[in-house]
């Protein structure tokens, strides 16, 4: 039976774990080349980015948290989802707000879009994990 729950749990193990690598590549890249990534935005130089990647590389260690526990605490899994979700809603009126580059507003969806992906899918593990919790064990 444990074998069996953990087969349900590898789909949001994944999740969690590419979402921690994306998040990690992402603060790096905003921290190590930040003023690369501004002029790409077409932000003004002045704008400094330095605290957005220390939050991202905050959020990718807490996501390898959540995925390292055996079994995986539905909570902490949505709490990874309502983050992603909250990024994706806080990046589309940015578009608007923001004068971003042409560039930079490409950008800024393909980030949003790929990580409501990562929330779809965490959400499609935590279902898969549910699921497995009301089918009732053999034998009884």
């Amino acid at each position: 039976m444990e074998n069996f729950s953990k087969g349900r749990q590898q789909l949001l193990r994944m999740a969690l774990m590419g979402n921690a690598l994306f998040s990690t590549i992402s603060g790096l890249t905003l921290i190590l080349a930040g003023q690369w990534v501004v002029r790409l935005l077409g932000l003004p130089e002045a704008v400094n980015l330095i605290t957005l990647g220390i939050s991202l590389l905050v959020f990718a260690v807490t996501l390898v948290v959540f995925a390292r526990k055996k079994p995986i605490k539905v909570s902490d899994a949505w709490i990874a989802v309502l983050l992603d979700l909250a990024w994706v809603i806080g990046s589309y009126p940015l578009l608007f707000v923001v004068p971003f580059s042409t560039t930079g507003k490409w950008m800024v969806g393909i980030v949003a879009e790929v990580v409501m992906l990562f929330a779809l899918v965490q959400w499609l593990g935590i279902r898969r994990i549910q699921k497995g919790n009301m089918v009732p064990e053999p034998g009884r």
